[in-house]
């Protein structure tokens, strides 16, 4: 045996019999207690959550107190922000990373409509923490629930209402209003992976992510009939550069060069159907500009705008395709529409329509996310795009209930919502990049053709309902292409849901 101890150091290096001692005693410290820390720390990373939102809905001076975007202030109170590496775990489901542990005994009590000044990108910084490496792929941001007995936030604007910590104020003599929020205080306002934009949040050992959360306050707001407020959670999420890198740029009309206030900007991305959907929302500021930032580093956005001046003049939608993080458009010109007869003042037209639902001959409360959209062509491909609506947000939500009466020829028993959409009553204005300068293509002749899709969901959480769950009609009432005309009122073609649990 000694024999062949001797052979065995002959034929191995001295350092790496040195190196073998050195890890076998290291395992036998760490394995003595308290080690297991060390071991654990070589998985973990570092992620740091911000909150981000261009206040779109934010009221103007004399706005009437029942229109849309009159919200002087929306307060929310977060106490916890939690991500999972499964896509399709529930929120009682193990395994959820607390990402900002501090709010559980601080919570943050924040309003939404209030950007920092100078266009800073964020609106709060919520916390970080360490956390295991891995692909998380849901996110949940959870509110303090009104009425709640855990710790309130330091001071609380929504102290007039009692026991309440997420209202809104309407420019209605600044009073404020309870926020509901349904199921969200129990289950957390869920940002799944097709909202988390550029992919999953990917958390690496030894190194630091920066989070960011948008919250699209003006699409996120529903007015109930009784005229109470619900959350309706409109989110994205996405790891941003430390740079803070955006997309900005000014709204102009084509002719004047006069700039645009007011004009509704939007970020939108694809589907797996390849509809472009709205990710992001914002108004141009009294000179024409906007921005948006943090935005998910290596994003492409196809940006959509449109808009409709205080005196009534509306522009077409114009769209500009690809558009990377980091990108300033400068001058983007707005074509004024014509109007329908000498000395009206707006070219805009109208599409009206109704959604119903069932379940079986019963019928069904749903919320429906209604929204309008255009295609053109783009290098002999077609691209359709949701085409912001002149009303706020534009994103419409309606509720379907039994307390709007159905028309003639709706399915057996079913509840209705109707809707309202003002849109351009002419074909869109098309900008594609190439070599840093934007190119327009004058916008087509002939008809301006539209499709109408709505989203049905659970009004009391963020789960969608029905089956399909989504829908879309490119018909009028009489079975004829959705067709809008300058200053007239278009009806489109229903949109019945059945198979609504």
């Amino acid at each position: 045996m000694f024999a062949r101890a001797l052979l065995w150091l002959k034929t191995h290096p001295i350092s790496i019999l040195v190196g073998s001692l050195v890890v076998v005693v290291s395992l036998i410290i760490i394995s003595c207690g308290g080690g297991s820390t060390s071991i654990q720390s070589l998985s973990m990373g570092t992620v740091s959550v911000s909150l981000g939102d261009p206040p779109s809905c934010a009221a103007s001076a004399g706005a009437a107190a029942t229109a849309p975007g009159t919200f002087a202030s929306v307060w929310i109170t977060i106490q916890s922000v939690k991500a999972h590496i499964s896509s399709t775990v529930d929120a009682n489901s193990p395994g959820w990373q607390e990402l900002a542990p501090q709010l559980n005994s601080a919570p943050i009590q924040l309003d939404l409509l209030h950007l920092a000044a100078n266009r800073q990108c964020l609106l709060q910084q919520l916390g970080s923490a360490s956390l295991p490496a891995g692909d998380y792929q849901q996110i949940r941001l959870i509110l303090l629930a009104n009425a709640a007995t855990s710790t309130p936030p330091s001071t609380n604007a929504c102290a007039s209402l009692g026991n309440v910590f997420n209202c809104v104020v309407v420019v209605d003599g600044n009073v404020a209003h309870t926020l509901d929020l349904s199921s969200e205080q129990q289950t957390g306002l869920k940002i799944p992976p097709g909202q988390i934009m550029g992919g999953p949040i990917h958390v690496t050992a030894g190194q630091s992510v920066d989070l960011n959360i948008d919250f699209n306050t003006c699409a996120s707001i529903i007015r109930q009939g009784n005229g109470d407020f619900r959350l309706k959670p409109v989110l994205t999420a996405g790891v941003v550069s430390a740079n803070m890198t955006g997309i900005s740029g000014r709204i102009v009309d084509s002719v004047t060069s006069k700039p645009i206030a007011g004009a509704i900007v939007t970020l939108q991305v694809a589907d797996k159907s390849g509809i472009d959907h709205i990710a992001m929302e914002s108004q141009t500021d009294s000179t024409g500009h906007f921005g948006f930032c943090p935005l998910a580093t290596g994003t492409v956005f196809d940006v959509v705008v449109d808009g409709m001046t205080s005196s009534g003049t509306a522009y077409d939608a114009t769209v500009v395709f690809n558009v990377t993080g980091g990108t300033n458009l400068d001058a983007v010109p707005l074509i004024a529409e014509t109007a329908a007869t000498a000395g009206a003042s707006t070219g805009a037209g109208t599409i009206q329509g109704v959604v119903t639902a069932v379940n079986g001959t019963t019928g069904a409360k749903i919320d429906a996310t209604v929204s309008a959209l255009q295609t053109v062509m783009v290098s002999n491909m077609s691209h359709t795009f949701t085409v912001p609506p002149f009303q706020k947000p534009a994103s419409l939500v309606i509720q379907v209930t039994s307390s709007t009466s159905c028309a003639m020829g709706s399915p057996t028993g079913a509840f209705c919502g109707s809707y309202s959409l003002i849109v351009p009553a002419s074909n869109p204005n098309v900008g594609t990049i190439s070599a840093g300068k934007i190119t327009f293509t004058a916008p087509a002749s002939g008809d301006v053709l539209y499709t109408v899709e709505a989203d049905a969901t659970n009004p009391t959480s963020d789960a969608a309902i029905c089956s399909p769950s989504s829908q879309t009609t490119s018909k009028d009432s009489n079975g004829m292409p959705l067709k809008v005309t300058p200053g007239a009122t278009t009806n489109s073609a229903p949109i019945d849901f059945s198979g609504c649990s």
